[in-house]
């Protein structure tokens, strides 16, 4: 009986470190090495620099904007607010009394700007990640008065940036990236 034993333990003590050492060393070294030659930019955060060069944000997570000078994203339930290190959703259903109570100032706010009408849902819900760098076309449409007397332009040609920076997707809805937005915004002259 012992010798059964341990003539089953030996393989399977082999195969354990063979599969350790497969899937745990070589198969993400080579991912890794692929994603580096093939997608090197998207490998490593699909950041975004300055004309300068310094990293200043990301296109595929989002940042919060809070001066009236930005079109601001949607609000972020990750800790603090978009803090990568706590990404996650609020879990609040619309039933929730929680949810209510959240979103009512952000409501608040975008009347005291001067938004009249029905808000786009995603100007005062977090997204599932509480990081998404998108907003709807709507979303940043409803902020285009404010932005334009803020930096003293015309709402036309604010409302032709955010048309300009709109990306449709062929299996998904329209959206307008953020970060994206805001340095077109910046790039525009008065």
């Amino acid at each position: 009986m012992g010798n059964d034993f341990s003539s089953a333990l030996r393989p399977a003590i082999v195969m354990t470190i063979l599969f350790a050492a497969l899937l745990g060393i070589v198969y993400p070294l080579a991912m890794t090495g692929i994603g580096q030659t093939i997608f090197p930019g998207q490998a490593n955060g699909s950041l975004v620099r300055n004309a300068a060069g310094r990293v200043i944000g990301s296109t595929v997570v989002g940042q919060a904007f809070t001066t009236d000078r930005y079109f601001r994203t949607r609000p972020s339930a990750a800790g603090k607010g978009y803090d990568g290190l706590a990404s996650s959703g609020s879990n609040l259903g619309p039933a929730s009394r929680a949810l209510v109570d959240r979103v009512r100032p952000d409501i608040a706010r975008q009347r005291a700007e001067g938004v009249k009408g029905p808000l786009p849902a995603d100007l005062v819900t977090a997204s599932g990640s509480g990081l998404d760098p998108d907003l709807s076309p709507a979303a940043a449409l409803v902020q285009v008065p404010r932005i334009a007397r803020v930096r003293g332009l015309p709402d036309a040609t604010v409302r032709g940036i955010v048309i300009a920076a709109t990306e449709r997707s062929p299996f998904g809805e329209a959206h307008v990236n953020v970060l994206g937005l805001n340095r077109a915004l910046d790039a525009t002259p008065r």
